[in-house]
């Protein structure tokens, strides 16, 4: 790539704004995106709506507390819905917002990415850790 590439030459406009941590809309975006269990919450509704114990065990992984707080932040951010049904106790489902479905072909792009590249990765973190004399 060389800088007259139209993605180099978006990410030179970005990095050239003035950075006020609070209002930039690519960080501020970003930052929610890069949270740990975001992108497996967005992946665990592709297919449909689930329900909190459907998604726990979608993502084993993931405590309660931490998934009640991916998924209001996925609700504060418009990316996923929430709809209470009048049951006794009251059943809840979560599903991808119509923003959330526009985020599913870029994230398939860079989770496409990481599998196609994640042994590369592996080996360079590999040669870094002996490099700096840490057991791999």
């Amino acid at each position: 790539m060389n800088e007259h590439d139209p993605v180099v030459a978006s990410f030179k406009r970005w990095l050239s704004m003035p950075v006020v941590t609070a209002r930039c809309p690519v960080r501020d975006v970003l930052d929610r995106l890069g949270e740990k269990w975001t992108t497996l919450m967005i992946m665990a509704l592709a297919d449909g709506p689930k329900r909190f114990s459907e998604l726990r065990r979608a993502v084993p992984d993931i405590s309660k507390h931490s998934l009640t707080l991916a998924l209001r932040n996925l609700e504060e951010d418009g990316i996923i819905t929430r709809h209470v049904f009048p049951t006794k106790p009251p059943a809840v489902e979560y599903c991808l917002a119509p923003l959330g479905t526009t985020m599913l072909e870029p994230l398939a792009g860079m989770i496409s990415w990481a599998e196609n590249h994640h042994t590369e990765i592996q080996a360079a973190r590999g040669r870094r850790s002996k490099e700096l004399g840490r057991k791999v």
